[in-house]
């Protein structure tokens, strides 16, 4: 079961051991670990039934010494100022890691999405955008995909844009083919995945072909994930989702599970696999653990319980900062979020290039450049980690925060 985790403490213990480890100076770091701006709105929602709602909604703007603010947006019920401060620091490193010229920020209304209709989402959806207008733009902050948001409510946020300022395909990214979105965005954070675990098994000189993988999620990340695994030779032996999950220690069929989850969005009844449930399906034997849900997943309580080599950490935080202390002394590696799932804002980023262009370029284009920059930006990292002999999360935070600390002194005060 995950743990509720103090985000920002986390965050903020992350960055000040990174920062110390490239001896950042005093007042910079002062500066970087505060965000430059925090938006708090009320959204009223007026329901199908004719009554009245109102959710709070965010928008965090932590650093644009890089380029325009860039995040997500995330729709869930336990979203607060404190975890929406620490995801826009984290989207301020990760762009930074992979090199591409965007700061960070994060956004979220604190809502259970389930209990509203498809009306009342688009209406919710709206309202907010409308609300947070006066701070983004398409050179300024540029909205995203995050929990249980999608290219349809893309779509409604740059439609409500387009109504306010003219039409602005660049406003959001992760949108619809249709309206500008981008080929090979869908799958851009599982095939990112499954390229930090293939150049993990080149460092640690392990053979991916035949490993033992075990992905707790299969939603979009986990199962694109799981699919580019499989094809590259690797044995998924176990899936989750929220409905429990799936172990064949001879592996399962992955195009046919596929096929099953897409037609009945769960795994749930899948005739391959001894059913196993999500606390479970971390403690089996494996080469690579995938955690692809939520955060907090593996703690201080079930860390000495894990059976694998390396965890690539596809979901964000799924690791708490304790048992990351724990897997680092034990010689357990563990690839950091900020690395392993970055592949969904590098191709935000390119649809965002090819949005200012008007020009759509090909799948296998994008596909080209995304791996140039995640493999680009885990070389970096690994070297990093031989040359101040650490952890790859200290290393992926210390080139990050150092990349963004120049260009906030080249910028000048």
């Amino acid at each position: 079961m995950a743990n509720k985790v103090n985000n920002k403490k986390a965050s903020d213990d992350q960055f000040n051991r990174a920062a110390d480890l490239i001896g950042l100076d005093e007042k910079i770091r002062l500066s970087l670990n505060v965000p430059d701006r925090e938006l708090m709105v009320e959204v009223p929602l007026r329901k199908d039934d004719g009554s009245l709602e109102s959710y709070k909604g965010y928008r965090v703007q932590h650093n644009n010494s890089r380029g325009p603010f860039k995040g997500g947006i995330r729709y869930h019920h336990e979203v607060d100022l404190d975890e929406v401060r620490s995801l826009a620091a984290l989207m301020t490193w990760k762009t930074a890691l992979v090199d591409i010229p965007y700061g960070g920020g994060k956004g979220g209304i604190s809502v259970d999405p389930s209990k509203l209709s498809n009306l009342e989402l688009e209406r919710l959806s709206r309202r907010f955008f409308r609300a947070i207008n006066p701070i983004i733009g398409v050179n300024r902050d540029i909205p995203a995909p995050d929990v249980n948001t999608n290219p349809q409510i893309m779509a409604w946020f740059m439609d409500e844009y387009g109504m306010i300022n003219g039409h602005t395909p660049g406003i959001v990214t992760g949108k619809p083919i249709e309206l500008g979105g981008s080929l090979g965005r869908n799958e851009a954070t599982g095939r990112g995945t499954a390229i930090i675990a293939r150049e993990t098994a080149k460092l640690l000189n392990m053979n991916l072909d035949g490993a033992k993988i075990v992905i707790q999620g299969f939603g979009n990340v986990g199962s694109f994930a799981g699919n580019f695994l499989n094809e590259m030779g690797s044995k998924i032996i176990a899936v989750s989702d929220v409905n429990g999950g799936l172990f064949d220690p001879e592996g399962l069929d992955i195009p046919s599970l596929l096929k099953h989850n897409a037609e009945n969005r769960t795994i749930k009844g899948f005739s391959q696999g001894k059913a196993v449930s999500n606390d479970e399906i971390l403690n089996i034997d494996c080469d690579f653990l995938i955690p692809a849900a939520l955060g907090g997943v593996i703690h201080k309580m079930n860390v000495d319980k894990l059976n694998c080599k390396v965890i690539i950490e596809a979901a964000n935080g799924p690791v708490t900062p304790p048992a990351d202390d724990i897997l680092f002394k034990k010689g357990i590696h563990v690839i950091p979020d900020i690395l392993t799932n970055a592949g969904g804002v590098t191709v935000s980023y390119f649809e965002w290039v090819q949005n200012l262009q008007q020009f759509q370029w090909s799948e296998e284009e994008v596909n080209t450049k995304l791996e140039d920059k995640m493999v680009a930006a885990f070389n970096e990292v690994s070297t990093m980690m031989k040359s101040k002999n650490t952890s790859m999360r200290m290393a992926a935070f210390a080139v990050a925060i150092d990349r963004v600390a120049k260009s906030f002194q080249l910028r000048g005060v």
